[in-house]
């Protein structure tokens, strides 16, 4: 079985694979300090419930955009599972192109995203990954990753607003009734949905210009089924993109070697 651990800046989701199709999939909140044996307690737990011995995964995979966050979930791959995780980079076989300038600085998310879109539903498209940034990353009918577009969260945004406006509360994020709200939350939350609304529709229609072709569009997120029924441009919402993209990515390399003097050595560097 295959342990796929995508670490965002928001949470890190661990599932796991076992050839067929996913056993389980299981969030926890995104936090630096947080040490391995935590993960493993808590991780250990829920595989109990769904049947999973700790002795039948083979394999690690792990993607994050949370540097500080690697050393410890590599931990949880060497310590409780004997194995040597393949952290999703550029230098990788992706079996596409990443033309961009500095393809170093591109998150592993959206590698990961490109790679399974593009497997499970061709090219050329735009997938937009509704995050702790939203983003929208163009892949071209080859495959090729082209770059993208990065802007703030939802949620983000919903904090900034209450945070910089004194008389302006926290709300939650939900399509409106009507675009013209009322009162004050009825207000933000049309601002909120419907202004992502306006950002998702004129972005794409600016990359599909300058792309020069049509292009599929595909979502994924906690938040893209939501913004999928305010919008006719997202044409499939898909939330196993990114844990899609681990697998395959796993896949397509070999097994990394487990390197037995890691676990004698705490300090020994993450970035060999």
């Amino acid at each position: 079985m295959l342990l796929a651990v995508d670490a965002g800046n928001t949470n890190v989701v661990f599932a796991v694979h076992d050839g067929k199709e996913w056993r389980g999939r299981w969030r926890i909140a995104t936090r630096a300090d947080r040490t391995s044996d935590e993960y493993a307690v808590w991780l250990l737990a829920l595989f109990q419930h769904v049947g999973i011995n700790a002795n039948d995964i083979t394999r690690c995979v792990i993607g994050t955009v949370v540097p500080a966050a690697l050393y410890n979930l590599r931990r949880v791959c060497r310590d409780w599972f004997d194995t040597e995780p393949l952290i999703a980079r550029a230098p990788l076989n992706w079996g596409f192109e990443i033309k961009v300038d500095q393809p170093n600085e591109v998150g592993a998310d959206r590698l990961l995203n490109a790679l399974a879109s593009h497997t499970h539903y061709g090219g050329p498209l735009v997938v937009i990954d509704f995050g702790t940034a939203t983003t929208f990353d163009v892949v071209d009918r080859d495959g090729a990753y082209l770059g993208g577009v990065i802007a703030p969260g939802i949620n983000l945004s919903i904090e900034a607003l209450h945070q910089a406006a004194a008389r302006l509360p926290r709300i939650g994020i939900g399509r409106p009734q009507a675009v013209i709200g009322r009162s004050t939350v009825p207000a933000m939350q049309s601002g909120i949905f419907w202004g992502y609304v306006g950002l998702i529709e004129g972005l794409v229609a600016r990359i599909k210009a300058e792309y020069g072709a049509p292009l599929k569009v595909i979502a994924t997120g906690g938040l893209a089924p939501l913004f999928a029924e305010g919008t006719l441009v997202i044409e499939k919402t898909d939330p196993d993109i990114t844990l899609e993209g681990l697998r395959l990515l796993a896949d397509r390399n070999p097994v990394p070697v487990f390197h037995q003097a890691a676990l004698r050595d705490p300090l020994r560097s993450e970035s060999d």
